[in-house]
């Protein structure tokens, strides 16, 4: 096991097998401004271009040391392809979405019937398919030593972007049946897109559901409205890992999160690493949870190597900041959380 490459760690590790030491990789946002000027590669045009979002995308590795390569940087690909209008962001600043394409108003008794294009077209459409090409191109460049992560969004979310997420969680105490026909349709793209992502090359697909925080959801509401769909779209992924990512607290639903069937469970932290790896006791992969914004943002670079040992001796698969990363956050810190990792 001395001899372990990247790949070979994150993959065993994925697989709940023994490793030489934890894996360190960034599996859902990973792009900062330390590795944009040192690649001469910049948002926003890193959204847009295949050959530089790929170029980006390896940045976490050739940069800074981490496990993994990545693409791509935001959850707005999805919804703006869908016809949503969305600011492309800056250097700093990731997409961001400016206007929803579609209305579903249970407050006002308005209700739109989902009409989205067939997902051969999705694919076949704006960023959606620049990521396809920039996954090919990591997995042909990296993947021999390195395995290839693939971020999408969560039909939760996607119909969240498209009607406003507001109005679907009205609407699950007001119109249930309307929400359901949104996620549903929502799906098919999601479902299209998740295989279509391990078909390019990805070893992993990580799919974040922000929406589906326990700020907004139940635990009952996590079953009937997101749990089965993420089964479809992301654990019955073929050919690649599947490892789902929800924001905040998500202690109170690691076991809904598990009965989804995904193999991985990205995990914030708001969850004490090791109350969660004594909860999902070996049912699922835990990757996480580095304090993003402490320590990784406003620490010091000693700081983020104390919580990645932390984070390791708690037993998580991979150790990992525990959500998207700030562009902001310095190289310095980043490579001392390596460094905590792999010693």
């Amino acid at each position: 096991m001395a001899d372990m490459t990247p790949r070979e760690r994150v993959l065993a590790a994925l697989r709940l097998e023994e490793v030489d030491r934890p894996p360190v990789a960034v599996f859902t946002q990973s792009a900062t401004i330390g590795q944009m000027e040192a690649l001469d590669v910049f948002w926003p045009d890193a959204h847009f271009k295949p050959e530089l979002m790929a170029k980006l995308g390896a940045g976490q590795a050739d940069i800074l040391g981490f496990e993994a390569v990545r693409a791509p940087f935001c959850l707005t690909a999805e919804v703006e392809a869908l016809g949503a209008k969305v600011d492309p962001g800056k250097r700093d600043r990731t997409p961001m979405l400016k206007e929803h394409p579609c209305k579903m108003n249970p407050m006002m008794d308005e209700f739109e019937e989902p009409n989205l294009m067939a997902p051969e077209e999705f694919l076949a459409t704006g960023r959606p398919a620049a990521v396809l090409k920039a996954i090919e191109m990591l997995a042909d460049q990296y993947g021999e030593n390195y395995p290839v992560i693939a971020g999408n969004t969560g039909p939760f979310t996607v119909a969240g972007h498209l009607v406003e997420t507001e109005n679907l969680v009205f609407g699950i105490l007001m119109s249930p049946d309307e929400v359901i026909k949104w996620v549903k349709a929502s799906n098919e793209i999601c479902t299209a897109y998740s295989q279509a992502l391990s078909d390019a090359g990805a070893d992993v697909i990580q799919m974040s559901e922000p929406s589906a925080s326990t700020d907004l959801l139940s635990p009952d509401m996590f079953d009937d409205y997101v749990g089965g769909y993420i089964h479809d779209c992301l654990a019955s992924v073929k050919d690649a890992f599947s490892c789902l990512h929800i924001c905040g607290d998500t202690y109170p639903i690691l076991d809904n999160m598990i009965a989804t069937g995904v193999t991985t469970l990205s995990v914030e932290e708001k969850v004490d690493p090791a109350k969660a790896v004594e909860k999902v006791a070996g049912r699922a992969g835990l990757v996480g949870n580095v304090g993003v914004v402490n320590p990784l943002l406003q620490g010091t670079p000693a700081d983020c190597m104390a919580h990645g040992k932390i984070v390791a001796e708690a037993g998580f698969n991979v150790v990992s900041p525990g959500c998207g990363l700030s562009a902001l956050i310095s190289n310095e810190n980043l490579m001392a959380l390596v460094k905590a990792v792999k010693g």
